[in-house]
């Protein structure tokens, strides 16, 4: 995937295509900007104007609830005109290319397209042939990178364990099909995390997958020893050709988050799945509505990062609608900026 997409030329974040390649500096500046953010779910008013007159398409070609209304979500906060396109209604279920549905759309002077899709490199496609005022935010394609899934589990740790360096992580499940763990390692790579470890069975762990800079285990019991932070992953069965897990019962036993296992990983450890869960499959009811899981903020926090990544990839323009969209952004920054982390 070419990375150099997603900046301009004075390095300024243009797109958000993957986490792969961003800076440890562009990932606190998202995360900082989020957190000026996070209070706004609280107040009366829910708005602020820094994308009033801007048009937000969130372009799913898969089903999605929970990203799909985040970003949505995200988008009206800032004030933005949002449409959902229905993809199943859309010119694409009739023969229509992605590209001419995308032209198309264009005309109709979108600002934004939040894309998702089932093909790995879907949102680089598009981000090469849009126009230089159109932005694009990756909200998932194929097995390749879901990176404000990514950015959100990021902010959900640094608001739970503080810094990076000092933290040993497992991720766990089915690494081999997972958008989210590959944003999750390029982000916790660039963070400068002090050891990151994946674990699951050897059907469900990509080839070389050491060459990620991870450490690989097949025994959850060893790679969950005296861990920070608990990311379980979903089993991503609509992707898998053939089996992988002799049954569900039996990778449960294995690979599923109890209070047994979760007892091995440090006492302040926390747990986090990027949703949605299968309860008795991922995860048991206890571990996942238990006092270590930080499942439901990472939900909250979502909000906070999307509008993050939106005002920062639209406040590049270079239009005076868009400098003034800068000073605001600024501004919005400015109470996390004034308490600089310690």
């Amino acid at each position: 995937m070419n990375q150099g997409l997603q900046f301009d030329d004075t390095g300024r974040l243009r797109h958000l295509l993957t986490t792969e390649g961003l800076s440890r500096q562009t990932i606190v500046e998202i995360l900082d900007t989020a957190e000026s953010f996070i209070s706004m779910g609280e107040r009366e008013i829910k708005k602020i104007p820094l994308l009033r007159g801007k048009t937000v398409v969130n372009l799913f070609f898969e089903s999605s609830t929970r990203t799909r209304t985040t970003f949505e979500i995200a988008a009206k906060r800032l004030s933005a005109d949002v449409i959902n396109l229905n993809v199943s209604a859309s010119s694409t279920s009739k023969g229509e290319t992605l590209l001419d549905t995308i032209r198309n759309l264009e005309a109709m002077h979108t600002d934004l397209f939040v894309v998702r899709h089932a093909e790995s490199g879907a949102a680089h496609m598009i981000a090469r042939h849009v126009p230089a005022h159109v932005r694009i935010i990756n909200a998932g394609d194929g097995r390749h990178a879901h990176p404000t899934q990514g950015l959100l589990d990021m902010f959900t740790i640094r608001r739970h364990k503080g810094a990076f360096e000092k933290l040993k992580v497992a991720i766990v499940g089915d690494i081999l099909h997972s958008r989210v763990a590959r944003s999750q390692i390029h982000a916790l790579k660039a963070l400068g995390v002090a050891e990151l470890r994946v674990v699951a069975p050897k059907t469900l762990m990509p080839t070389a997958v050491e060459k990620l800079g991870v450490r690989p285990y097949t025994r959850m019991e060893e790679g969950l020893e005296g861990v920070d932070v608990v990311m379980m992953l979903r089993l991503q069965r609509e992707r898998m050709q053939g089996a992988y897990i002799p049954s569900e019962h039996e990778y449960f036993n294995l690979y599923g988050l109890t209070p047994a296992k979760l007892s091995l990983a440090a006492k302040d450890a926390i747990v986090m799945h990027p949703g949605p869960m299968n309860r008795g499959l991922e995860i048991d009811s206890a571990v996942a509505d238990g006092p270590q899981s930080v499942i439901l903020p990472q939900v909250t926090y979502g909000i906070a990062v999307r509008m993050a990544v939106m005002a920062l990839i639209m406040g590049g323009a270079s239009t005076s609608r868009e400098s003034g969209m800068r000073d605001s952004a600024s501004k919005a920054r400015a109470p996390t900026e004034r308490k600089k982390r310690k």
